[in-house]
């Protein structure tokens, strides 16, 4: 099938010299839904403002936008009028301020068809009736003022007079912004029901995740005038190949309903105007992506991602892991052909019963206990000889009992600087600047009475906070979290909890979080590795494992640790 709308290298710049588009493509089928996602002021409703010439005479469009063969960014205002509201039709994000508030909405139907199609009143009325009708609105409606309907009336309302003139392509801004439930599910059926009954194409524009969810085939990311991924929504989705298109799944209150929300990172004022736009908030950004703005490239099939790195990167991978230790002279395996990797900026949990392996495999892949076989990888390097836990920037791991992984009688100063002794990393004066920022991270004390306290004299819960605090001063890339709550009374559990998670998303190391806990785990997990007798039986993403699982093992261990019954 042809593409009935090319849009090529679009560029829009106001007056001000702001280039709210540079350069973006994407192409739209007969009949096809294309979703456009990103943040406010992303750009997303200048591409529709653009592509029905309805940007002010100061702002310069630049590039394609061919439709049927025609180039609608060439053709002149009166041209265009063929065009514009009978071609391609949209629907505005701001209801009452669209609809004027002095008219009945009888006469803003009329205008809207009149304007185009010069009926006589007979067939006007009749047609005006079949389009309220259409979107599922009584005629009793027309004599009514916009004041008096609901929101989602009002959206109806804007939807029937888009389509009075039977456009081929309907572009939808916003459509469910400040509704109600009710009224969202409304208007989303009703848009599916229009575009399947009238052949439309549709794009949806919206900074709604599950909504390009619910309506498109195809999406778009867009940030900051750029598009940072495209493809197909429901892979895109599944699994995102961008750090941003991550993050904005994470900000969905309804993709993961489990999980807790924990937004992107705040953008920092900086003084670099080129480069990659989302340098500052990314977890995995190199030097390079300072100076170099990311093309667009294919990754796979029907996938393209714009990053300097090729898209979210796996920072620790486990080939083919096993362990055995030998009683009464037989092998008991406690990892048996282990696959497991972790990418960058990403929580996995790794679940399953007390004596599954987790915590074996966990050490390994940290470099604190040795393999029989297998291979592992921390950003593509082998692990060996403790490696990658004696280096800045590299692999720690938080221990599940703080009270035997640390020495008590040690000073808690004594206690969090150690590895930075052990390996001369920084200068002594420094390295209390740095002891002191990770105890404020971690909620504790920085002053020298606690500083100088042993040990012994804190609670379960302190001292795992200083297990943390001790793993962070070597700022690594991946933390192992193994079982670190298990020990720790519910209130103390949580609040740690928190405040980890919290670390995480700050800092935006990767996590591998170690448990028997199924709760936590769904909470926290973007991805979980479920384990069975040192194997693992299943991987997949947080809600596909918590809510299909495809292994019975995950069943069963997902029935007793989620739907107990007390």
């Amino acid at each position: 099938m042809e593409d009935l709308l090319k849009v090529k290298n679009l560029k829009v710049t106001y007056k001000e010299k702001i280039e709210a588009i540079k350069g973006i493509s994407f192409n739209v089928k007969k009949g096809e839904t294309l979703g456009i996602i990103g943040e406010s002021g992303s750009g997303k409703t200048s591409i529709a403002n653009a592509i029905l010439g309805l940007l002010s005479d100061d702002t310069l469009v630049r590039g394609e936008i061919m439709y049927d063969g025609v180039d609608l960014n060439k053709v002149e205002e009166k041209e265009m009028n063929k065009y514009r509201w009978n071609k391609v039709s949209m629907v505005f994000q701001n209801r009452l301020e669209v609809l004027n508030p002095v008219l009945k909405i009888k006469e803003q139907i009329i205008e809207a068809i009149y304007e185009k199609n010069k009926l006589d009143k007979e067939k006007l009325n009749k047609k005006v009736v079949s389009l309220l009708e259409m979107v599922g609105m009584d005629k009793i409606w027309l004599e009514r003022y916009p004041h008096e309907l609901s929101g989602g009336m009002r959206q109806k309302v804007l939807i029937a007079m888009a389509l009075a003139c039977e456009p081929e392509i309907l572009i939808v801004d916003e459509p469910t912004s400040s509704l109600d439930a009710s009224s969202k599910k409304e208007i989303i059926s009703l848009l599916k029901e229009l575009k399947e009954k009238n052949n439309l194409s549709l794009i949806v524009i919206s900074h709604d995740i599950n909504l390009i969810k619910t309506l498109t085939f195809n999406m778009i990311v867009l940030y900051s005038g750029y598009v940072l991924e495209e493809g197909i929504t429901k892979e895109i989705i599944k699994e995102p190949k961008h750090t941003y298109t991550r993050g904005l799944i994470n900000s969905s209150p309804i993709i993961n309903p489990y999980k807790d929300l924990w937004g992107i990172k705040k953008e920092i004022d900086s003084d670099y105007d080129e480069g990659c736009p989302f340098y500052s908030r990314c977890n995995q950004s190199l030097d390079i992506c300072l100076k170099k703005v990311p093309k667009l490239k294919d990754i796979s099939l029907e996938r393209r991602v714009a990053c300097n790195r090729g898209g979210i990167v796996t920072l620790l991978k486990g080939k083919d892991i096993t362990k055995t230790y030998k009683i009464n002279k037989n092998n008991l395996y406690a990892n048996s052909n282990c696959n497991i990797k972790v990418k960058s900026g990403e929580v996995v949990s790794l679940i399953g019963k007390s004596g599954s392996g987790k915590s074996t495999l966990g050490k390994i892949l940290s470099g604190f206990l040795n393999k029989d076989s297998g291979e592992v990888l921390f950003m593509e390097e082998r692990i060996k000889n403790f490696n990658a836990i004696r280096k800045l920037n590299g692999i720690q791991i938080v221990l599940q009992d703080p009270f035997s992984s640390m020495n008590e009688d040690f000073t808690i100063e004594d206690v969090i600087k150690e590895p930075l002794d052990i390996l001369n990393i920084y200068t002594k004066d420094y390295r209390k600047k740095v002891i002191k920022n990770v105890l404020q991270d971690v909620e504790l004390s920085k002053d020298e009475v606690f500083l100088n306290k042993r040990l012994r004299e804190l609670s379960g819960g302190q001292r795992q906070r200083i297990s943390l605090a001790r793993s962070l001063v070597m700022k690594p890339k991946i933390l192992i979290a193994d079982e670190i709550c298990s020990m720790l009374d519910p209130s103390t559990k949580a609040n740690l909890l928190r405040l980890l998670k919290g670390l995480q998303n700050k800092n935006g190391f990767s996590m591998l979080y170690i448990t028997h806990d199924l709760s936590v785990a769904r909470k926290i997990s973007d991805r979980v590795y479920v384990m069975k007798n040192g194997e693992i039986v299943e991987n997949n993403n947080s809600f596909e494992i918590f809510n299909d699982p495809s292994k019975e093992t995950t069943k069963e261990l997902i029935d007793t640790g989620l739907k107990m019954i007390y």
